[in-house]
């Protein structure tokens, strides 16, 4: 069976960052955003974990951006859910900011450019822990479109986290896709490797690496984006085929 559809990750994969940087300058520009509105720095940030770890415990019952904001209005309150206005507009603007804690490899728009003209269905399979406009700003960072993607994982369509393999599994329901069909493409073992546990291959992209149990990749499919595609070239795939 020729293999019809890639799954990307987005951060530290299509967009190298190292994630601790990355998170640190997110959260002071997030903080700028918000302490005119009342809230302390140290309160926020806080309460956007409580909301993220809330988002990664979810059983699927609500979508993430359900448990996110019934989380974070529990701990400041209703009127709370107000701010989700003003979140929104910190990803459409400030958040821009956050683009120089980030590299770019110009590899990356090529190869996505490569696998459309193949004739594969491309899946943005990002941990959906953010709005779907935070995602599409990352996209431009990494000098790609929302277009490039049939599909994308955001807080507002996901009810599950990486490294859930049942979020692995709604995707496949709301593709159509077989765990045979797809190759995951990703940085993080732990993460974007469970995917493997629903039979789906996985390719670990090593440039911004993230393997925090030091699992053995020998005998997993790993490299940079030179290596992937050469991967997919040793199989003899073509999704027009």
């Amino acid at each position: 069976m020729k293999r019809k559809a890639i799954l990307f990750d987005l951060d530290g994969t299509l967009l190298p960052q190292d994630q601790d940087i990355f998170v640190k300058a997110y959260f002071k520009l997030l903080a700028a955003k918000m302490e005119p509105r009342g809230y302390a720095p140290d309160e926020l940030i806080k309460a956007i974990w409580h909301g993220t770890e809330a988002m990664i415990k979810n059983t699927g019952k609500k979508t993430n951006e359900e448990v996110f904001w019934d989380d974070f209005s529990a701990i400041f309150g209703e009127n709370a859910r107000q701010e989700k206005e003003h979140l929104d507009d910190f990803y459409a603007h400030e958040f821009f900011g956050a683009r120089e804690s980030c590299a770019f490899n110009p590899l990356v728009p090529k190869v996505i450019a490569k696998l459309k003209e193949t004739g594969y269905r491309l899946i943005l399979a990002t941990n959906p822990i953010f709005p779907l406009i935070a995602v599409e700003s990352r996209l431009q960072w990494a000098g790609l479109s929302p277009d490039d993607f049939e599909y994308i994982t955001s807080y507002e369509n996901a009810h599950y986290t990486k490294p859930n393999p049942a979020y692995y599994q709604e995707i496949l329901e709301n593709t159509g896709l077989l765990p045979q069909d797809c190759l995951m493409v990703g940085n993080d073992v732990r993460d974007d490797g469970a995917a493997g546990k629903l039979g789906i291959p996985v390719f670990f992209l090593t440039d911004c690496l993230i393997n925090q149990e030091k699992r053995d990749l020998e005998d997993s499919p790993h490299g940079d984006f030179v290596a992937l595609m050469e991967y997919l070239d040793g199989e003899g795939n073509n999704a027009n085929d």
